[in-house]
């Protein structure tokens, strides 16, 4: 492993925190070493650990309104490390672009957010708002005991968040071409049909659930849940897992098992979906079992102040005005809109996370603390 930090103190504190192996939903000392550099410009630290999940909050200030940088991080396994061109924990640099786990999903994005801030409060060291950072280790996995316990937290002491930019990768072809101003809802159906297992030479002792749920599922794929909205696709459903039998040729199968997702917007509701398949599992008169997850709600963050401050610092350091999306799948803002909190993603280009060789242009993570500087700032002017 290549032991040397780049020069730039962003891209230096992107490769210490890649270099800590945080598989899903380890820390491996990243939430310290961010407390420490935290600490020294004066925030709170608040280390919060619910079950197996460390979490960081930490707050400078005393009055105005609270803006918040949160992310993660833990990162997705490597995979087959011998398919990377470089150690996948090394945080080597090649050609002027930093390789690692976690490199745009989401350690760049963190040490951005420090660094931009750092420098923010040389310059501003009494601003007219607060500031926290919301980091967790459990993004990446089941996220049961990471931001939602954070935020449950927040709420019983009655601190709120009113803006909240999430360093999630959400530039496409450039950075800062995109960002996010909300995320479809997730909602799943685990769905048990009933029948009676027997012999395939004599079905009419048997009754074949496969056979049975045929019209039912060919229905169900075939709602229009919604048209969408302006902000957001039509609502999709997707069957995930389907599975029945015994694994032998000559048995008819006494179940079937299937596993659907709805990703909706806000002109859906889990009521209203839950309800519809309901009605659609009693028109088909199918014997079942059905247990429903709902792992976020929709969310969007209109036009308004904190917005226009983002899309003028994107502006300022790259001269092009970001377009706003929804697009994607979830992220831990799910969490925090619903308090009633701003918020909106950006941070770089997504083209290669979760992949062998996840990478990030250096410039990019230096122009991305850039951004996030001059948001500090956009919102200082404002207030």
């Amino acid at each position: 492993m290549n032991d040397a930090f780049h020069p730039d103190p962003t891209i230096a504190l992107a490769q210490d925190l890649i270099r800590r192996a945080s598989v899903t939903p380890e820390d491996a000392g990243c939430q310290p070493l961010l407390a420490e550099r935290l600490a020294a410009m004066d925030f709170t630290i608040t280390p919060l650990r619910f079950g197996a999940v460390d979490n960081l909050w930490a707050v400078r200030g005393s009055s105005g309104p609270l803006f918040c940088f949160a992310g993660h991080t833990d990162v997705v396994p490597t995979g087959d490390a011998t398919a990377w061109s470089q150690p996948p924990f090394a945080a080597n640099i090649v050609d002027d672009v930093l390789i690692g786990r976690g490199s745009a999903d989401m350690k760049g994005s963190i040490a951005a957010m420090v660094t931009a801030i750092e420098r923010f409060v040389q310059t501003t060291p009494e601003p007219p708002f607060r500031m926290a950072f919301l980091i967790t280790s459990d993004e990446e996995g089941v996220a049961v005991d990471g931001t939602v316990k954070v935020i449950e937290w927040l709420n019983a002491r009655d601190e709120k968040i009113d803006w909240c930019l999430v360093g999630e990768p959400s530039s496409r072809e450039r950075l800062g071409d995109e960002y996010k101003i909300g995320r479809r809802g997730s909602i799943t159906g685990n769905l048990v049909v009933h029948g009676k297992q027997g012999h395939v030479a004599y079905p009419h002792l048997a009754d074949n659930p496969v056979h049975r749920a045929a019209p039912f599922l060919a229905e169900l794929t075939a709602i229009e849940w919604d048209q969408g909205n302006a902000h957001f696709p039509p609502s999709t459903l997707q069957i995930a897992n389907i599975q029945a039998g015994t694994g032998a040729n000559n048995v008819i199968p006494g179940a079937l098992h299937v596993q659907f997702n709805l990703r909706f917007n806000t002109e859906s509701s889990v009521e209203k979906i839950q309800a519809r398949v309901e009605a659609l599992l009693e028109k088909h008169q199918l014997r079942h079992t059905l247990n429903w997850s709902v792992s976020g709600q929709p969310f969007l963050t209109k036009q308004g102040a904190f917005v226009q401050a983002v899309e003028a610092a994107v502006a300022q350091v790259t001269g092009v005005k970001p377009l706003p999306s929804t697009a994607g799948g979830t992220s831990d803002g799910r969490f925090i809109a619903p308090t009633g909190a701003e918020v909106v993603e950006l941070g770089p280009l997504n083209a290669t996370i979760h992949q062998i060789d996840e990478r990030v242009p250096v410039a990019h993570l230096i122009d991305l603390s850039r951004i996030y500087e001059a948001l500090l700032n956009q919102l200082a002017a404002t207030l």
